[in-house]
């Protein structure tokens, strides 16, 4: 398994212009969000409160990747996968049309922001050459909050490090993205 390090050097490298991260604070939350509200149906029944669905499944088994690739981040994400589920949760819980209406509204825009992004970019996106790209991006996201405050100095100073001494992936594919 690739270190918290290597996924999240692998993942910056596809994202170092400003314009591209401003996007994706906004654009990956809102792909999370939706995912797990698609996710929520069906429902095969609950167990302390909590409908046992698909998302449920997604959620615990990232939440497991994102815990083991680091503690710290990994409960970050974790409360943030619990909050996304939640919204899931009520959205399943509404009439089939607000449940897509929501999903699919929050997954298309999320993307079209996304994309906007790697325009700017001028790079596609990293998911295109690995899909962990996927899992990572919302990682990511925590790890740039973290490293504005100050913390994790250590590990932003080795993602630096490595991004330093690797070539930027290839360009094309963002305008056929």
């Amino acid at each position: 398994m690739r270190t918290l390090v290597d996924q999240l050097a692998n993942y910056a490298a596809y994202h170092r212009d400003p314009r591209n991260v401003v996007t994706h604070f906004i654009g990956i939350p809102m792909i999370v969000v939706a995912v797990a509200m698609l996710l929520s149906r069906p429902v095969f029944g609950t167990l302390a409160g909590v409908a046992l669905s698909p998302a449920l499944a997604v959620v615990l088994a990232s939440g497991a990747y994102y815990l083991a690739l680091d503690r710290r981040f990994g409960l970050v994400m974790a409360a943030l996968l619990a909050a996304s589920l939640a919204a899931g949760q009520w959205a399943a819980a509404e009439p089939t049309a607000v449940w897509l209406a929501w999903g699919g509204g929050l997954f298309v825009v999320g993307w079209a922001i996304q994309f906007l992004g790697h325009v700017f970019e001028g790079r596609k996106p990293a998911f295109v050459d690995d899909l962990m790209g996927l899992l990572i991006g919302p990682l990511f996201l925590v790890a740039e909050l973290a490293f504005m405050a100050g913390w994790r100095a250590p590990v932003q100073r080795e993602i630096e490090a490595r991004l330093q001494a690797a070539p930027r992936p290839p360009a094309g594919g963002v305008a056929a993205a």
